[in-house]
């Protein structure tokens, strides 16, 4: 997801879109310690698109 994507959410979106990817990522883990996914730079992904997500909350925030 894009930074440029994030920024157009609302609020409200952006907080279950952000559940919902730290929930795909803990099921990404647990199945890449199974078994070895196909494509483990996905899990590099995931995070970093955590982390832009609640940056933008976190400016969002502070601009109240």
């Amino acid at each position: 997801m894009k930074s440029k994507e994030i920024k157009e959410l609302e609020t409200k979106d952006l907080v279950e879109k952000l559940e919902l990817t730290q929930e795909k990522l803990t099921r990404m883990k647990l199945n890449h310690a199974i078994a070895p996914l196909e494509n483990p730079s996905q899990i590099k992904a995931t995070r970093r698109d955590i982390a832009r997500m609640k940056t933008e909350l976190r400016q969002r925030e502070l601009n109240k």
